[in-house]
């Protein structure tokens, strides 16, 4: 596989992913053309077994308010075969709880050659 070209090529990859024992994560996107190809996880360890597993050397983390509610958002992200893949994870979290605010992201992980 050259290229993530059609929609069963992406899901493919993420079976493989589940095939190897991750979990399969709650949401998937797989934008039209599959340029793009976004999951969300529910937790820490699912997001760092994913951003390992795909190889992302891309990581940025946000925190927001949305309503009264403070939000990080996690996102791990690779350009493979063409594809930008994204893996995201959204915590509620509160200001009683800072040490979750200022909880230094894993260490980037080097692409894996395919």
């Amino acid at each position: 596989m050259t290229e993530l070209a059609t929609r069963a090529q992406a899901f493919g990859l993420i079976a493989e992913g589940v095939a190897a024992g991750l979990s399969a994560p709650w949401r998937l996107y797989v934008a039209r053309g599959c340029r793009y190809l976004s999951l969300s996880v529910g937790d820490r360890t699912e997001w760092d077994t994913w951003r390992t597993h795909l190889g992302c050397p891309e990581l940025s983390v946000r925190v927001y308010d949305a309503g009264g509610e403070i939000r990080r958002s996690s996102v791990a992200e690779v350009v493979l075969d063409g594809c930008r893949i994204t893996v995201e994870l959204v915590e509620e979290v509160s200001t009683d709880d800072l040490d979750q605010l200022l909880v230094v992201g894993p260490t980037p992980v080097e692409p894996e050659e395919r």
